[in-house]
């Protein structure tokens, strides 16, 4: 979005206007993330060109349904609840906000840190459809602890693919081939494609994660949340010595 963007009235949200898919941007991001897996921005960079009418697409979804509307009524914003360690702190030791206070200071990231690359690539605009946009980009590392994918190469490919399933927006989905592709150059022989492919269909057969309240599902114990949400385990992921997960996308 640019500063020229027309005015949208946030109740009709179908009229946002979706921009044309930018395959070439997609393809040059997609080759500089593949040899950098840390080079956050161009994820970003790949969803701007490839995502369409996605999220907005799952707004709408939101919005049809009681629990979601409410969710969308009271729209609060997910990063601040998530950087609150104070309140993290208050929870059980055994529940999913405890798992991802320490799933975030072992891997020392922040919910800003989401926010800050992002709005290098993605101009922020005050609309409903912008909001559901940075509530399920703030969410990515909550869905690490919830599937129990790490932030090794394998499972942040295995991620993005389960990412897709739940979002349909495009630009997971081409992270998630261009990984499994790269992953048969990787030097020792784990079955990471498949793994990847197990991703997408946790991600097919779990409950919608977006439909669900991220703050009530935080202080349940962690293997309670999963359950609500229908997680299976990441059978192959776990089958994979946690040596061999980072070797998935080999560096060029």
């Amino acid at each position: 979005m640019t500063a020229q963007t027309p005015f949208i009235p946030a109740s009709k949200p179908q009229s946002l206007p979706i921009p044309r898919r930018e395959w070439g941007t997609a393809f040059k991001a997609l080759q500089k993330l593949l040899a950098d897996k840390d080079d956050t921005g161009e994820v970003f960079e790949i969803m701007r060109a490839l995502n369409g009418a996605s999220t907005r697409d799952g707004y709408l979804r939101l919005i049809s349904t009681a629990e979601g509307g409410r969710i969308a009524y009271e729209r609060a914003e997910l990063a601040p609840l998530l950087a609150n360690r104070a309140w993290l702190a208050t929870l059980s030791e055994n529940s999913l906000g405890a798992a991802y206070a320490r799933f975030t200071a072992a891997a020392s990231i922040t919910p800003q840190g989401l926010v800050e690359v992002s709005s290098r690539v993605v101009m922020d605009m005050e609309h409903p459809v912008a909001w559901f946009g940075r509530r399920t980009r703030d969410a990515h590392d909550l869905w690490h602890v919830l599937t129990g994918y790490g932030t090794d190469s394998l499972g942040e490919a295995c991620l993005v693919a389960f990412s897709y399933a739940q979002t349909r927006s495009l630009g997971w989905a081409f992270i998630a081939v261009g990984a499994a592709l790269k992953s048969r150059q990787a030097p020792e022989p784990h079955p990471y494609a498949r793994a990847i492919w197990e991703g997408y269909k946790r991600g097919r057969s779990a409950a919608w994660f977006a439909g669900h309240d991220y703050k009530a599902l935080l202080p349940l114990p962690l293997e309670d949340a999963r359950a609500r949400l229908g997680l299976h385990p990441a059978a192959l992921y776990e089958s994979i010595p946690a040596s061999a997960r980072g070797n998935a996308v080999p560096k060029d």
